[in-house]
């Protein structure tokens, strides 16, 4: 009876493992008819016969400087002036960081929010799937070219300092910049049977 109940929690831990690596990286997990998973860089065709599948094409990366301009337009398409608000990362101190915050009251932000949104689209960027639902007022993100976009409001009680200036009418619009390449993170590679 322990065997067996060992063996279940090693297949639960499997699953487990198996199924927050397919959602991080799905072109590195691979499903065998015959119950093998395999983790890792993708495993050599057996036969040259079989053609590849075709990668998924990604946009080239961007610098922090064309993010920078990216959301300088999309706040200007939004009927914002960009120099209203103020960098949250200092120009050169981190290449792989940005972004833009600025007081908004909380009758605007929203229509606000939604229009950097409908722009960042329309300059090519995709919108991710929402964790929290389809709620209208839900913070958005966006990726292209290696970085990824939040597009959120953020009021008083969750404001970046306890010195927050707001008033109960207003709330923080912010724009975050991260580059992240989950590609560059190794898995080990390792090849489960189940079964």
């Amino acid at each position: 009876m322990n065997a067996l109940l060992k063996r279940v929690w090693i297949g639960l831990a499997t699953a487990l493992i198996v199924s927050l690596a397919a959602g991080v990286l799905p072109d590195h997990i691979q499903m065998y008819a015959d119950g093998r998973i395999h983790l890792g860089a993708p495993a050599p065709t057996p036969s040259p016969s079989t053609a590849a599948p075709t990668p998924e094409s990604t946009s080239p990366p961007l610098t922090r400087d064309a993010v920078d301009e990216v959301i300088r337009t999309a706040v200007s398409a939004a009927g914002l002036d960009p120099s209203q608000g103020r960098p949250t990362v200092a120009a050169g101190a981190n290449s792989n960081r940005t972004g833009w915050v600025a007081v908004r009251e909380n009758t605007a932000a929203q229509a606000e929010m939604n229009a950097i949104g409908a722009d960042l689209e329309r300059q090519g960027w995709t919108l991710n799937p929402n964790p929290n639902g389809d709620r209208s007022d839900a913070s958005r993100s966006y990726k292209r070219g290696g970085w990824y976009l939040l597009v959120s409001t953020r009021g008083k009680t969750q404001a970046p300092s306890t010195t927050s200036t707001l008033t109960d009418s207003q709330t923080y619009l912010t724009l975050t910049g991260l580059q992240l390449n989950l590609a560059d993170i190794p898995l080990p590679e390792i090849t489960v049977r189940i079964g």
